[in-house]
Formats: structure tokens, sequence, C-alpha cells
């Protein structure tokens, strides 16, 4: 996060601007959230995240959705394969990506996973640990790679897939009165 100019730098805000930059303390938040605010301001009938209480009762009815579908298709066996507890858990240990890291992902896990499991199963039994291990450590060394490479000097490559994503507003300032070129003003 060093490398990234003006990042963090409050000098360059006005006196008066309400934009702060806190480090992250995972206990103090939650110490905050749990104890100071209260989970009823947030997750509550008071808060602004009331509707995420909503996903608790997505998780709890999608199974039973996959044991009804492979009840009324018993000849297709991929239903009974579908796990949604670990497709939903799988999601938590993805990092923050665009679009082309999770396709790609899910091409390779469904090849390795689905295909050469089924129709190699003994080419899986022996190469599968093999090639997570060597696609774990293809991504660290290509992640120092660039940065010894490319980061430290600066330089930025810019192509379709590393091109952001989501809101172009996202940049904008949230605070009543303050102006900034080619956004809304609150």
């Amino acid at each position: 996060m060093d490398t990234i100019p003006h990042l963090c730098d409050k000098s360059a805000l006005p006196s008066d601007s309400p934009w702060t930059c806190p480090p992250d303390n995972v206990f103090f938040d939650a110490s905050v959230i749990w104890g100071l605010v209260g989970p009823r301001r947030i997750f509550g009938d008071l808060g602004i995240y009331a509707k995420v209480n909503w996903f608790f009762l997505g998780g709890a009815i999608a199974p039973c959705l996959v044991w009804l579908a492979h009840k009324m298709f018993p000849t297709q066996d991929w239903i009974r394969q579908i796990h949604i507890p670990v497709l939903l858990g799988a999601t938590a240990m993805m990092p923050p990506a665009t679009a082309i890291n999770f396709t790609s992902w899910l091409v390779v896990a469904f090849i390795f996973g689905y295909v050469v499991f089924k129709y190699y199963p003994e080419w899986w039994k022996r190469y599968n640990y093999v090639l997570s291990g060597g696609l774990d450590a293809g991504t660290a060394f290509v992640t120092v790679l660039l940065y010894l490479t490319l980061q430290r000097k600066n330089i930025g490559v810019q192509w379709w897939g590393n091109e952001g994503e989501g809101c172009p507003l996202a940049a904008c300032p949230t605070a009543k009165g303050v102006i900034a070129d080619g956004c809304p003003v609150s």
C-alpha cells in the first residue's frame, strides 16, 4: 500500500473534510459494532443493513431447493453434487478481484474438479495436489515478479483484465456541500 501515491495523504484534504484515513483494526471494529453501537442499529430495524438478514433465510432455503431438484430429476447425478454451504463459504475466501479472475477460477475448478475427477480419476489422484500447489506457487511468483519489475518503478499496465468495475461515481465525495467535477452534488 505504501507504493500508491497519496493513498492516505490527509494534507491533501481541506481542513473541514469529513474524510479520514483510520487504520483497520478488526477487534476494535468488532467491539464498536457489537458493544457500543449494537447489532440492532446495524443489522436490526434501526440499521441500514437490515436487509442482509434475508440472506440467512436464503441460505436455509437454497439447500432445500437443491434437494428438491435432485428428487425431481433423480437421473441427473450432477445435482446431488451441488453443496450450497461449500459454494457460499468458498466465496468468503476469494480475494476482491475482477470478474475475469472468478470466471477463470470457475473454469479451472470445473475442468479439474469435475471432468478430470470423473473421467480420469487415477490421473486426478496423482496430479491434483501438484496442480493446486503449482497454481498457488505460480500466483505468488507472478505477484512478486510484477511487484519487482513494474510496481516498484510505478509502471502501470492498462488492459481489459484490470479495468475497474462497478459504479463510476464511487470516487465521488458523499458529504453535503462537497463539489467535485463530474460528480452529483449531495
